[in-house]
């Protein structure tokens, strides 16, 4: 079966009925549930998968074309990755973009100093995992005088500003390996090669991903 060739690409919802949903683990940020999906006439399967909160990120810029990197343990990998900064939306009713403001503040103590644009939409693991993730630019930051007690993995963070040309080779040469890192630097470097400035992207608020099923 084929599409024709100016059908625009776009990702399409179509939730296929669930017959069954079992939750085997309620975990303290993700669960994972099975479901019993009613993929098509006559056709049955269980898929088991990770419920996940959701997150965000933010691409911070200077007028050098400098990025805000982090450096964080993360212990699933046994690695200390850089990354952009990023968290979950774990607090209910808090704007995806407003969250994104208050993880970069947290993470690095510097603040947007302009209006955040959507850059990138991503669902990294599909197959097994429903997590949704925004990244944002913020072409401008500010450093602010609050101070953030940060624990577990937070405790050890580390930033650096980089250039962005030197982010990226990093990314082309496997030594930045986060999955939200490599889609934002690369997404940035489109757009510069595109000669295209913010204007192009969406705007902080334009519409979140939808994730059927969970309503």
């Amino acid at each position: 079966m084929s599409i024709e060739e100016s059908t625009p690409l776009r990702d399409e919802p179509g939730q296929r009925p669930v017959a069954a949903r079992r939750r085997l683990h309620e975990g303290m940020v993700f669960d994972l549930v099975r479901d019993t999906v009613d993929f098509a006439e006559g056709v049955r399967f269980d898929r088991e998968y990770v419920w996940h909160t959701g997150a965000v990120a933010v691409l911070a810029v200077d007028d050098r074309d400098r990025v805000l990197m982090i450096r964080q343990y993360r212990h699933p990998v046994g690695h200390e990755l850089w990354e952009i900064p990023a968290g979950l939306l774990d607090l209910d009713g808090e704007p995806p973009h407003v969250a994104a403001a208050r993880e970069l503040a947290e993470e690095t103590g510097y603040d947007p100093a302009s209006p955040l644009r959507t850059l990138v939409d991503l669902r990294p693991s599909p197959g097994g995992n429903d997590e949704v993730i925004r990244v944002y630019l913020a072409e401008s930051v500010r450093e602010n005088t609050e101070e953030f007690e940060r624990s577990d993995e937070e405790a050890e963070l580390l930033h650096r500003w980089v250039p962005l040309g030197e982010a990226v080779t990093a990314v082309l040469e496997g030594r930045i390996t986060n999955a939200t890192t490599v889609s934002a630097l690369l997404a940035l470097q489109t757009l510069r090669a595109q000669g295209q400035g913010t204007a192009a992207l969406r705007a902080a608020d334009a519409p979140f991903m939808a994730r059927p099923g969970r309503d």
